[in-house]
C-alpha cells in the first residue's frame, strides 16, 4: 500500500493537514469497492453533477446525506429469496447494498437529486458566501495641500 509523506510540507505551512488526509483517504478508497460505477461532471463554472449507475434500485432504496463537506450515498435493497419458481440461472445485475462517499470542497452544496432510467443524478453548486467574495475598496483622495503626519525626519526637514 502506498502512502504519501507530507511531512516536508507541514514544516513550512499551516492548515494543509486536511489535504494530506484527503489524498491518503482517496488512495485507500480507490483500492476498495468500485460498486456502483459513477461519473463526476463539471456542468458550468460553479456547478457539478455526480451520476451513479444504480439499476434495480428505487427512490425508497436510496439515501443521500450531506454533512460537514461529506456526501454519502447509500443503497439498501432487501434480500430476494429464491424458491422453486424464482431461481436464477445467471445473475449479472448487481443488487447488493452499497455506500459511496464523496468529499466536497468548502461551500459546495447539494441542490438536487433525481433518479432517471437507472441513473442517480446528484446536482451540486459551489456557493461562495457574500462575506468571502472579493470586493472593491474605494480609494479616497486627500485634498491638495493637506499634510499627513509623518516621522520625525519629515518634521525636521
Amino acid at each position: 500500500m502506498t502512502t504519501f509523506d507530507f511531512s516536508p510540507l507541514f514544516r513550512t505551512s499551516v492548515g494543509y493537514d486536511r489535504l494530506a488526509n484527503l489524498l491518503n483517504a482517496t488512495h485507500r478508497l480507490e483500492q476498495g469497492n468500485s460498486f456502483p460505477p459513477y461519473n463526476i461532471q463539471k456542468a458550468g463554472e460553479d456547478r457539478y453533477s455526480i451520476t451513479m449507475a444504480v439499476a434495480g434500485f428505487s427512490e425508497s432504496d436510496l439515501t443521500i446525506t450531506s454533512e460537514n463537506s461529506k456526501l454519502v450515498v447509500t443503497g439498501e435493497k432487501p434480500e430476494e429469496r429464491e424458491g422453486e419458481e424464482n431461481s436464477y440461472l445467471y445473475r449479472g445485475i448487481a443488487t447488493r447494498s452499497f455506500e459511496r462517499r464523496f468529499s466536497l470542497a468548502d461551500h459546495v452544496k447539494v441542490v438536487g437529486a433525481r433518479l432517471d432510467n437507472g441513473l442517480l443524478h446528484i446536482d451540486l453548486k459551489h456557493e461562495i458566501p457574500e462575506a468571502m467574495k472579493p470586493r472593491n475598496i474605494e480609494i479616497q483622495s486627500s485634498p491638495s495641500g493637506t499634510l499627513i503626519e509623518g516621522t520625525k525626519e519629515d518634521k525636521a526637514a
